[in-house]
């Protein structure tokens, strides 16, 4: 089979610019940001059913209204909650920025496969000109607030953070670190990856580490990117989200309206489900919190669940959980055409379907509120 070509062409990171409004530990809430948005501040009265995990969270210094309980764009976490029986740990590998390890939302969610969790040891550094490379330190943010939301969704996720990036470096060294960290975490037999870069030309290295992942049912989840484009058609494909494996789930993003974001990449046959991705709340580094927009985020939504789905059900195959996903959604008018399953992602739909599967059948940030769509992008690799 003739070797991909590989032309000079960026690939980047699927969010906006990182320069997001923090809240550097005051008490600075939603509703003082942007009031036009609704339901998405802390409620003092809010009394919820019992459930598995303290529902409080879902309205915490660092969660979103893609979580809130009383925000109807959100991906009903809650009912989620209530029903969700835990039978196993799940590790979900980050490739991404790396991690802020003293997080005081993430720390005691790290993991590392060789040695216990430490100020030297909670990851791995891939990047260009690593200091350690068992200290993948996140200096860009973006890493750690991926992680905070698939926190946010799974509290006992295990998350393996893997650092690829580097600004200093090239777009081709960078490309080369991505290829080293998804190398581990497959090599590593991870639950699943969540890939938040990609680009518009394919990589041999990438699609054969892809489908390594695929033979060991490891879970894939992608951004699909921010390119205002139908992937669907060829010369607007984004990978990896394009590279149509089985264990390959392609996420867009949409916002409180339910509407997919004016960047954000769709494709009826090459998109597989919508998740919240319009400033969303997390943590970033050095214990702050802040707002991001793209792609990156809608996908670290799905990761969440898919994270919830095999720690219940770790019978599951990979394609059996996508399935899931995929026939769980929530149909959407306004998604209808736009991604193959035409809605989007609902976390309580999902584990009940789950729930009720047999283990035999076999069924892809410029976030200030005074600028709301003046998006940006990072460079983050170059293929040729």
């Amino acid at each position: 089979m003739k070797t991909m070509m590989m032309k000079s062409i960026l690939r980047k990171v699927v969010v906006t610019n990182i320069t997001a409004a923090l809240l550097l530990g005051s008490s600075l809430t939603y509703a003082q940001v942007d009031n036009s948005r609704k339901l998405v501040f802390k409620d003092s009265s809010f009394q919820p059913s019992t459930t598995n995990y303290d529902a409080n969270q879902l309205q915490s210094s660092y969660s979103s209204w893609g979580i809130h309980p009383y925000n109807s764009a959100s991906i009903n976490l809650l009912n989620a909650w209530k029903t969700f029986k835990k039978k196993r740990d799940v590790v979900v590998a980050v490739v991404d920025t790396g991690i802020d390890p003293q997080h005081p939302f993430l720390r005691e969610n790290l993991y590392v496969k060789n040695g216990s969790v430490s100020e030297s040891n909670f990851g791995m550094d891939f990047s260009k000109n690593k200091a350690n490379a068992t200290t993948p330190t996140d200096s860009h943010g973006h890493g750690t607030h991926v992680s905070g939301i698939i926190k946010s969704i799974f509290p006992e996720v295990k998350i393996m953070a893997l650092k690829y990036y580097n600004p200093q470096a090239s777009g081709l060294d960078n490309l080369n670190s991505t290829i080293e960290a998804l190398r581990y975490a497959v090599d590593n037999n991870v639950d699943i990856i969540n890939y938040s870069g990609g680009g518009p030309e394919a990589s041999s290295e990438e699609l054969k580490i892809l489908k390594e992942a695929e033979r060991k049912g490891i879970l894939v989840i992608a951004a699909a990117g921010n390119e205002e484009s139908n992937i669907d058609e060829t010369k607007k494909a984004y990978f990896p989200a394009s590279y149509g494996l089985t264990n390959i789930v392609s996420v867009t993003a949409h916002d409180e309206d339910l509407k997919i974001l004016s960047s954000s990449n769709y494709g009826v046959k090459s998109v597989d489900i919508f998740a919240p991705g319009y400033r969303i709340k997390s943590t970033l580094q050095n214990g702050r919190a802040g707002y991001l927009t793209g792609t990156s985020q809608a996908t670290a939504f799905v990761t969440g669940v898919a994270a919830l789905i095999k720690s219940q059900n770790p019978e599951l195959s990979t394609e059996k959980i996508k399935e899931i996903i995929r026939q769980s959604a929530k149909k959407e008018p306004s998604m209808v055409g736009k991604c193959i399953t035409g809605g989007r992602l609902d976390a309580y739909a999902a584990l009940t379907l789950a729930g009720q599967s047999g283990s035999n059948r076999q069924l892809a940030n410029k976030a200030e509120a005074v600028e709301p769509q003046k998006e940006g992008k990072i460079i983050y690799r170059l293929t040729n």
